[in-house]
């Protein structure tokens, strides 16, 4: 089964929420993490909830869960950079929904909007957790234009929204899009709530500066005969205006997408080919190809994480049930596979991969299929993984994705380093 999933969530740092909630804490003192996994069988969708040990990385459902998704098929999720929300995109119902994140892990649903496309697959925020983006499979139909579908595929969108800080609030409390500005397939200005991308998009990763967007999307060329994906690269201001840079051939199948947190090195998968390829970031946004050739990974590669000290990247290959390992070149970026065991057992179907923020010492994958979560212990000097106890947990029935924020004290792993030049 192919799955068009992020491969990749934003990890966030923690706080509590407000009182207006009259929420109190009763989580014990050794939860270092709590995790969300969306899962999409039911109708609605669920989310399964679980408190992470900061000793083990042990994963444990907290009462209540799992929670509604609040439509269908939920697909991605991920976590504001303070800790106080959750943002889940159900496929199926064309929608955002934002939950509220009690001090003991509970969820609250805040607000429901739609998309202005269909089928969104890709979320992100960015790191002031002032902008939201959504990449829709199909971008909306113009008036007189045609209805795009799996029959009549069209373009991607990608939409910005600005998030209300205080609130968590999407587009302004009302679910309003920014207003874009591009130049359409026939020369001409066109003024929407969004921009198109690629025919089917994957994926879509925020630099941890703010300047610039990254969408993954496996058809570069209108035409069912086409064999080349593409990253299409933009820039954006303080306001949530997207600016194209350009578009770079990528692959045949990009599959996921996910950059370092230095915002010098940029990593997109392919399914296809079972391979990773690096891009170093200049300061401007534009995309350099790696000199070296892309890093092959295991079978039917979907999804992708860079750990939060930018040294190991974490890729995620559904069709061999594992987790490939890789240590990244801090001067070129080039991936290399970690000393020891370069691949992971997991469950079967792993579709997302992330690493926890905290410590950044335990790593997680949802497994479609067999509807678990497979839990590894991070070493941070080699990179290497090791099973956690009493991993793999059960989740609600196939699982898509997950997302996680740190617990109490802990405060998030993180580097500080400039854009390469």
């Amino acid at each position: 089964m192919k799955l068009r999933k992020s491969g990749r969530t934003l990890l966030a740092t923690a706080t509590t929420l407000g009182l207006g909630l009259g929420l109190t804490s009763c989580s014990p003192s050794n939860t270092v993490d709590y995790v969300y996994v969306t899962a999409s069988k039911a109708n609605p969708g669920q989310i399964s909830v679980y408190r992470a040990d900061s000793e083990s990385g042990a994963l444990t459902q907290i009462q209540d869960s799992p929670y509604p998704s609040g439509g269908r098929n939920p697909v991605g999720a991920v976590t504001s950079p303070d800790g106080k929300y959750l943002y889940v995109i159900n496929k199926d119902d064309n929608s955002i929904v934002q939950f509220a994140i009690g001090t003991d892990g509970k969820l609250y649903p805040q607000q429901t909007c739609n998309t202005p496309g269909s089928a969104p697959v890709a979320l992100a925020i960015n790191k002031s957790e002032t902008l939201l983006y959504i990449v829709d499979f199909y971008s909306p139909t113009t008036p007189g234009g045609p209805v795009y579908s799996s029959a009549n595929p069209g373009p991607g969108a990608l939409v910005a929204y600005t998030v209300d800080k205080s609130s968590g609030k999407i587009g302004g409390g009302n679910c309003t899009p920014v207003q874009q500005t591009f130049v359409d397939t026939n020369n001409v200005t066109q003024t929407a709530t969004y921009v198109p991308v690629g025919f089917s998009p994957t994926g879509v990763n925020a630099l941890a500066n703010g300047n610039s967007v990254f969408v993954s999307a496996q058809d570069a060329l209108p035409s069912a005969t086409s064999t080349l994906g593409e990253v299409d690269a933009f820039d954006v201001d303080s306001n949530g205006v997207l600016s194209a840079v350009t578009k770079y051939p990528t692959g045949t199948t990009p599959s996921a997408i996910a950059s370092d947190p230095t915002n010098r090195f940029l990593y997109v998968t392919d399914s296809r080919q079972n391979q990773l390829i690096t891009y170093t970031i200049l300061s401007t946004g534009i995309l350099n190809p790696s000199q070296n050739p892309p890093i092959k990974t295991d079978t039917f590669p979907v999804a992708i994480t860079v750990d939060p000290r930018g040294t190991y990247i974490y890729v995620a290959n559904y069709n061999s049930a594992d987790v490939t390992a890789y240590a990244i070149n801090q001067s070129t970026g080039t991936p290399s596979s970690v000393a020891g065991a370069s691949s992971y057992a997991t469950g079967a179907g792993p579709s997302c991969v992330i690493v926890e923020p905290a410590l950044g010492r335990f790593i997680y994958t949802a497994n479609f299929i067999d509807n678990t979560v497979t839990g590894f212990q991070l070493n941070p000097n080699t990179g290497a993984l090791t099973s956690n106890q009493n991993s793999p947990y059960l989740a609600a029935g196939q699982p898509t994705c997950a997302a996680a924020i740190p617990h109490g004290n802990h405060s998030t792993q993180s580097v500080s380093a400039t854009a390469g030049s």
